[in-house]
């Protein structure tokens, strides 16, 4: 089953690839993306990544969160589900 991350305090200009790379090392990423502004197209800070393995998820959260990427501390949690409504 697979786990989302949800991954904050990006830098502007790091994008999907650049979480999936970053990620990777840890199981198979299956998705990673960054919320970008619908007006302007520049990154919000924010992202999430999905990994299929729960066990390679839990490893990732614990050792990424302080992770500096591109120049900034990452913070890494348990992406909670969207109420939608």
């Amino acid at each position: 089953m697979s786990k989302k991350l949800f991954v904050g305090n990006l830098a502007w200009e790091v994008g999907a690839q650049d979480l999936k790379d970053a990620f990777s090392k840890y199981g198979e990423v299956s998705d990673a993306f960054v919320a970008t502004d619908k007006y302007s197209g520049r990154s919000r800070g924010f992202g999430f990544v999905t990994l299929e393995d729960d066990a390679a998820a839990e490893k990732a959260k614990e050792e990424m969160q302080g992770f500096e990427l591109k120049g900034r501390e990452i913070n890494v949690d348990e992406a909670n589900p969207r109420d939608d409504q």
